[in-house]
């Protein structure tokens, strides 16, 4: 009896240990199952991560349909280069400015990597401004043959001066123009912010300043600067009679105004034989409000280095613009802020920026109908049920969130309602935000300066963006997402248009006014863009503007 006791005891001792094991074995594989899956989940910037993908978000030609396995219930984790692909240099205090190394955090990576070629480049340039940055004895030096008003030769550092002219997009895209030609010119480039956008970027160069000092000399002549000013290079070529080569001494500072409406003369600026004489004058003082990118691929002196710098020409100002302008920590905050209260845990993000630049010409009921048609007839909304109060139960219904960018309250206020009124046809969850309506463009303020570049970066955060046409505020936010738009047409009157938005052929910015080009027999008639480069186009929203494209296949 205590012999057979003992052995069932035995026997379930035995029975109870292999349990055990076999519990201990399965809670194992649970956990290392459950780490797995937290690893593929776990955002870095807080939080529970979009999947971001590598392409066009918005199905390319196809409208902008969520993909099968929306990306908010199976995310996956991302290695981040926060350098994006050598664009950055390394070494920067992180703390000073926040977004240089973590906007890429919450960006869908960019498929379109830097060349090595310009990411060397971009390291000699540094080393060049860092050498001949404010202060340092080789400015100083250069600063002398300013107040001698000869050319002495003592250093090796010639300047790019940019002034500003018009709002904050005009802006952007200006000074990533003339930092082009200052790179390609091998020169330093300096900028007049001002007080208006004053605590707006980080600086972008490491252990040195973009920013002009403030007691430099000409700092005074800056607000009279326009076409026919006296020290300018237009002036210069008229007053020789369009002979450069009868100016016998360079001297040691010229103006450049490359705004909308400078003038003939100063558009011989672009001419290839005026870049000589320009390369032994020490400060070029630049105005701009243009994109003049473009057309720096037309001048034959800069072609084979911007072939080697760019091999996909539709990437300059992606690039640029991600190397130069980063948010400072004040504007990142309102980025980050409005984007984890928002956009965050949406299956999908949609910009759409409502520039308006006349209100009583085109009136809001009738840009709203535009902006409808658009969304609807590309399918990058859905419509709304008349019919039924209560959306129709899915399992695959997706989360979308629009951020809307306009001076204005009423179109947010439209689409908020309908959304809000009645439900989606198909399901849909639609939150509709604004972060701000200023109601008018505000000059001088930097405040409206820093709440205009970050909606920008907000708006760049999307995966489907709409813009409007002519606006540079939405070009540079193309360019930072790395996105080929719907280009929204503002009507003008009571009707909409037939096509209200078409997709942009590029992520590049327009530039609106070029030269004009004649061809060589005389006659006044414009050529075709198609014919001064493959890789140029006229633009989508203004007709007498130029592109850049991709003109090799992917």
């Amino acid at each position: 009896m205590a012999i057979s006791q003992m052995e069932g005891l035995g026997l379930g001792s035995a029975r109870f240990t292999k349990m055990a094991v076999s519990f201990l074995i399965a809670f194992f594989l649970l956990y290392m199952l459950s780490l797995v899956y937290r690893s593929s989940t776990f955002d870095l910037i807080g939080g529970f991560s979009r999947a971001i993908g590598t392409g066009e978000t918005a199905g390319n030609d196809t409208g902008a349909s969520v993909s099968e396995d929306k990306r908010s219930s199976q995310p996956a984790r991302v290695a981040v280069d926060k350098l994006l692909g050598g664009l950055l240099a390394a070494g920067f205090d992180e703390e000073s400015c926040v977004s240089r190394y973590r906007s890429s955090l919450y960006r869908r990576i960019s498929p379109h990597k830097p060349s090595s070629y310009l990411a060397l480049k971009l390291r000699k340039y540094e080393d060049l401004h860092k050498r001949c940055g404010p202060h340092t004895e080789s400015y100083n030096k250069t600063l002398e043959e300013l107040s001698s008003g000869h050319v002495n030769g003592t250093t090796d550092c010639s300047y790019v001066v940019w002034t500003p002219a018009n709002g904050l997009g005009n802006r952007i895209i200006s000074m990533a123009s003339s930092f082009l030609y200052a790179f390609l010119t091998n020169r330093v480039l300096l900028v007049d912010l001002g007080t208006d956008m004053t605590g707006v970027f980080c600086e972008p160069f490491p252990n040195t300043s973009w920013v002009l000092p403030m007691d430099f000399p000409l700092s005074n002549q800056f607000y009279g600067l326009r076409s026919g000013n006296d020290h300018s290079y237009g002036h210069l070529l008229w007053k020789n009679n369009m002979n450069i080569s009868a100016v016998s001494q360079p001297p040691p500072f010229l103006y450049l105004y490359l705004s909308y409406n400078y003038d003939d003369y100063d558009k011989l600026f672009y001419k290839d034989q005026n870049q000589g004489f320009l390369q032994n004058v020490p400060w070029l003082i630049l105005k701009s409000d243009q994109y003049f990118a473009p057309y720096l691929f037309l001048i034959p002196s800069f072609q084979e280095e911007l072939g080697r710098l760019f091999p996909d020409t539709e990437t300059v100002f992606h690039h640029l613009v991600r190397y130069l302008f980063h948010p400072s920590n004040q504007a990142w905050g309102l980025i980050t802020r409005f984007y984890h209260s928002y956009l965050a845990t949406a299956d999908q993000r949609i910009g759409l920026q409502v520039r308006v630049f006349n209100r009583k010409a085109s009136p809001i009921k009738v840009v709203l109908e535009q902006i409808l048609g658009c969304v609807q007839k590309e399918k990058l909304l859905p419509k709304v049920d008349e019919e039924k109060q209560i959306a129709t139960s899915s399992k695959n219904r997706t989360s979308r969130a629009i951020t809307i960018a306009s001076l204005y309250p009423e179109y947010y206020e439209s689409i908020k309602n309908m959304y809000w009124m009645k439900p989606t046809v198909n399901g849909d969850v639609i939150g509709v935000y604004q972060p701000s309506h200023e109601e008018f463009q505000q000059f001088g303020n930097n405040i409206h300066n820093i709440k205009a570049w970050a909606e920008i970066n907000i708006l760049s955060l999307s995966d489907v963006l709409v813009t409007s046409s002519w606006s540079t505020f939405g070009y540079v936010a193309q360019g930072l997402g790395g996105l080929k738009p719907w280009i929204l047409y503002v009507p003008t009157g009571d009707r909409t248009t037939d096509q209200p938005c078409p997709r942009a052929m590029s992520m590049e910015p327009c530039f609106h006014f070029p030269p004009n080009y004649y061809k060589n027999t005389g006659s006044r008639r414009r050529l075709a863009t198609a014919s001064l480069a493959p890789h140029i186009r006229q633009c989508e929203d203004a007709t007498s503007g130029i592109k850049l494209v991709n003109d090799k296949p992917l």
